[in-house]
């Protein structure tokens, strides 16, 4: 079998135009700019209104992504979208994406990862045109986490923004493109970062909204103690 390289071809980005800033912040929860700041890096994030879902801001990366590309939506064989807030349990939010930038050739996927769900959906991706299956793949990450945020929470409303990226994956000539992947899980510390509420396990009721189960939960030092250990080992 032909040994085929694959690499991106395009790239695009969407960010909200509505920026918090840390100061900000300092209003809403008992924080500061300097703590934000010294534990995470972060300065502002972007957030979204009531009229933009994760299907918008991925449509507009893709646009963008594609244009860069130089390539038409009737090209892309495959979208795969890397989210855990999607526009609606079912359909895909890669099929509303479909539908928005009129690549009416794709097929179209979600693939929830959390954190890693670019990562995962770019792995996944690269297979399709390695196997020679499709020739071009598109990859969205983006998500929409502060309509999942409780912003009464001053451990987990600190970090969280949206805003979404795209790439145009395609065969490139042998000796550039992605070299390899590592890719891993490890189930037991699924309680560490969790949204408890919405799913099979804890469907929504008066009650999950009452004890504001629909927000995202974090244990945030055990969070930051697994991600330094396994990152080095990777």
């Amino acid at each position: 079998m032909k040994n085929i390289a694959v690499g991106i071809i395009g790239t695009g980005s969407y960010l909200p135009p509505t920026i918090l800033t840390n100061r900000d912040l300092e209003k809403m929860v008992d924080t500061s700019d300097e703590w934000i700041r010294t534990r995470s890096g972060i300065m502002e994030r972007r957030i979204t209104g009531p009229d933009i879902a994760t299907s918008d801001m991925a449509a507009e990366a893709a646009r963008r992504a594609m244009d860069d590309a130089k390539i038409t939506p009737e090209e892309i064989d495959l979208i795969i979208v890397g989210t855990v807030t999607p526009d609606n349990a079912y359909p895909s939010t890669a099929c509303t994406v479909q539908r928005k930038i009129g690549a009416v050739n794709a097929a179209a996927f979600d693939l929830a990862a959390g954190c890693s769900g670019y990562m995962y959906s770019l792995a996944v991706g690269t297979q399709f045109i390695k196997t020679g299956f499709y020739k071009k793949v598109l990859v969205i990450g983006g998500d929409n986490l502060s309509k999942f945020t409780d912003w009464t929470d001053r451990v987990t409303c600190v970090l969280f923004g949206d805003g979404a990226g795209a790439a145009v994956l395609s065969e490139v000539e042998e000796g550039y493109g992605l070299l390899s992947f590592h890719l891993g899980a490890d189930g037991s510390g699924g309680d560490l970062l969790i949204l408890p509420a919405g799913g099979s396990r804890m469907p929504a009721s008066e009650e999950t909204v009452r004890q504001r189960l629909h927000y995202t939960r974090m244990n945030g030092h055990e969070v930051y103690k697994f991600a330094v250990r396994v990152m080095d080992k990777a």
